[in-house]
């Protein structure tokens, strides 16, 4: 990522061209990228292609003023810390599902993420509903964040109390964990952003993903709440956790709602289609 797009990434967050890449400057980074790209998988229903290069990310979240999912939001903004500076590692995590079942490898994609002041923090702008700010990433006790109570802890049996949570006897892997829920495992190797095209294609493809069967765009609101919408439910949750759920009438509604909303046209309102092989 070369200068200019660099300043076209940070005007498109509201943010200014930072001194030092430090713990503060990520900090607001990280609230700024979540305030304004939203996560969405509106591509796979649109018939679009996603593409894990940084170019095709950049136009797209840039260019295009659109949001992604996980692979394209922490990859791109991986990309924009790198940029600045920051010295970035993509991590490869697997979500945790229902009963506590691990998903796929390659399910998420995480960022860790050093910056100058002698800070190491988990950064993910890609999980929906998660922490606002960044984690310390070798703090093994509670954090406390607007979007939750947090802890990181080496993976085991009884990871967070979780029943059902896989073991990892080799002590690498870590567990996420907001409000006493595991989230997701993280493996510690580093990784390319081109490892996890198959998980992108899985998810874009497969029945079984909850992406292809459902639509979704969210982003964190300025008193930190949140909106989202999912088809023609249109949610806004406050900050203390109350909800208040619309149903939009007309394409017109749905359409000006994306616009307005979340910042981004779109000619035609999308539909869930049916996940191929």
């Amino acid at each position: 990522m070369n200068s200019a797009q660099a300043d076209a990434y940070l005007r498109r967050i509201g943010a200014q061209y930072p001194a030092w890449p430090t713990s503060d400057v990520l900090r607001e980074l990280q609230l700024r990228h979540l305030q304004t790209v939203p996560f969405e998988n509106l591509s796979i229903h649109l018939g679009e292609e996603i593409v894990l290069e940084e170019k095709r990310l950049l136009d797209k979240l840039v260019g295009a003023r659109r949001g992604g999912f996980c692979y394209e939001l922490n990859g791109a903004f991986g990309a924009l810390l790198g940029a600045l500076g920051f010295d970035v590692t993509l991590l490869a995590a697997r979500t945790y599902g229902e009963e506590g079942r691990l998903g796929i490898p390659y399910d998420h994609l995480a960022l860790r993420v050093r910056t100058v002041d002698g800070g190491d923090w988990l950064t993910d702008v890609g999980f929906g509903a998660h922490s606002h700010y960044p984690l310390a990433f070798g703090e093994r006790g509670e954090q406390e964040d607007r979007g939750g109570t947090f802890r990181i802890i080496e993976s085991g049996p009884d990871a967070a109390g979780v029943r059902g949570v896989g073991a990892s006897r080799e002590g690498h892997d870590l567990d996420v964990i907001r409000d006493g829920k595991a989230q997701y495992r993280m493996e510690m190797r580093p990784r390319v952003l081109g490892d996890f095209v198959t998980g992108a294609w899985w998810h874009s493809t497969s029945p079984v993903s909850h992406f292809g069967r459902s639509l979704v765009c969210s982003r964190l609101t300025e008193d930190g709440g949140r909106i989202t919408l999912s088809g023609r439910k249109f949610t806004v949750t406050t900050v203390e956790g109350t909800k208040e759920v619309s149903e939009l009438a007309t394409d017109e509604e749905v359409l000006a709602t994306y616009r307005d909303r979340f910042g981004i046209e779109l000619d035609r309102v999308p539909e869930v289609r049916e996940a191929r092989h």
